[in-house]
Formats: C-alpha cells, sequence, structure tokens
C-alpha cells in the first residue's frame, strides 16, 4: 500500500462517537509541543466537554527548531514552547495541571538504554495514577526521528499492559510523498467528528506562534509549520489508527 492509498484508507474509517472511540481516561503522547494540538486537538476538547478531560504528556521539549538562531537559545525556546502549549491546551478547555512535560531533549527521544526504560517507567506510573484506560501516540510512519521513538514508548506501554487501548494519530505521515510504501494492509480505525470543536482547535495551533515563523526572527532556516500540514489537520474530523 503506498501513501495516497493509506489516505484514501483514512478517508473511508466509519464515524464513530467519542465513547466508542475512547471510552474512559485517555492519556495523550506528544512527540513536541504542538503534535498534541495538530493530531488530537479536537480530541482534547472533546473529551474535556464530556468530562474526561485527558492527561497530556509533551514528550520533548522542542528547543530544537530553530538551531540557527543567537537571540533564541534552546534554554530560552524550550520555555517559549511550554508557555504556547500552555495557552493551547487552555483553549481546548484542558487546565495546566492535566498537562505534563517530560522535558527530554528536542531530536534525542531515547528508544532504548536506561533513559527509554525510565521514561516508560514514568509513563506506566502517570497510566496508574490517572486510571487511564487508553493511550494516544503518534502513528508509527510519520516521518521524523521523535514521532517514530514515542510510537515505540506507546507500543512498550502496549506490551507491558495489555489492556491498554491504544489508538495512533498521524501528523508528518499525512505528508509523505504519494508513492511511498507502507508496509501495512490491514487498517483499521475510526473517524472523530471535531467540526463542533474545530476553531478550537485553529486557535490552539496557531497559538503555537514559534511554529508559526512569528517570534523567532534571526534564523532564516528554521522550521515553521507549512501550510500543507496546516491544510491536512484542520479538518473536521480526526483519524485514529487502531494499535
Amino acid at each position: 500500500m503506498n501513501i495516497r492509498e493509506t489516505l484514501e484508507k483514512f478517508a473511508s474509517f466509519p464515524f464513530a462517537s467519542f465513547d466508542a472511540v475512547a471510552p474512559g481516561t485517555s492519556l495523550v503522547l506528544a512527540p513536541h509541543p504542538d503534535d498534541e494540538s495538530l493530531g488530537c486537538g479536537g480530541f482534547i476538547a472533546s473529551a474535556v466537554a464530556h468530562g474526561r478531560p485527558p492527561i497530556v504528556v509533551i514528550v520533548s521539549d522542542g528547543s530544537a527548531s530553530h538551531p540557527g538562531s543567537r537571540l533564541w537559545p534552546p534554554d530560552r525556546l524550550a520555555r517559549q514552547r511550554q508557555e504556547e502549549c500552555i495557552r493551547a491546551a487552555e483553549l481546548l478547555g484542558l487546565s495546566a495541571d492535566r498537562l505534563i512535560f517530560m522535558g527530554l531533549k528536542d531530536t534525542r527521544v531515547p528508544v532504548e538504554g536506561s533513559q527509554f526504560d525510565s521514561t516508560v517507567r514514568d509513563l506506566l506510573d502517570l497510566l496508574s495514577l490517572h486510571d487511564c484506560e487508553n493511550l494516544l501516540a503518534p502513528w508509527r510512519y510519520d516521518p521524523h526521528c521523535d514521532h517514530e521513538a514515542v510510537w515505540l514508548i506507546g507500543e512498550t506501554l502496549k506490551a507491558l499492559k495489555p489492556e491498554l487501548r491504544v489508538l495512533a494519530y498521524p501528523v508528518w505521515g499525512l505528508t509523505l510523498p504519494p508513492e511511498t510504501k507502507i508496509p501495512e494492509n490491514a487498517l483499521i480505525g475510526w473517524r472523530l467528528n471535531v467540526q463542533s470543536f474545530l476553531e478550537q482547535k485553529r486557535q490552539a495551533v496557531h497559538a503555537h506562534r514559534s511554529q508559526r515563523g512569528l517570534i523567532v526572527k534571526d534564523d532564516p532556516n528554521g522550521f515553521v509549520l507549512p501550510e500543507h500540514l496546516l491544510e491536512k489537520m484542520l479538518q473536521p474530523y480526526e483519524i485514529f489508527i487502531a494499535s
């Protein structure tokens, strides 16, 4: 299956109610500050509206998006991105006490070793503390090292906690070249109608101002969220793939 066929498959997923997609409390794993809004903003707002606000964990500090900036060194940029994320969560109706920043280094989220193991242990503790039944993690074919690492963390949590319902959400995978091969044929999942929360989601995405080229002005090669990604993410539904 190639990406074109995969996207067609996603578009044919059946619509399901919020309770059918994610019964109980959810933990959302976001590789960077902004992935929570891009991939799951409608889900988060819907969960809040259903009286089941999720725990949202931002895994990396997002400090590597503008490596050429002198005015915004990594520590300052990490603080800025955290502030933006808190504001985005607020726009989605999520209180700051449900938002957790793990602070791992951007582009260096581990895939093995002691830091990987400690990250998994910390997340297991959070799942138990908040009695989470669902885990949302990035799609395995999102082409970014941190997204791939966080997907692996999600798979490890699932292996350790088999009763956990794990759902994957795509972000960068939606922008892969059309002929990119995806070695999966049996994709199963659902679409969640987020039309009534779409304006909240749009505002939350726009709250990540450093990623929209509005804050850091001295790094012409720094990251800016591309319009073609925003176009794909700001749809009246979100995609959740059974893992």
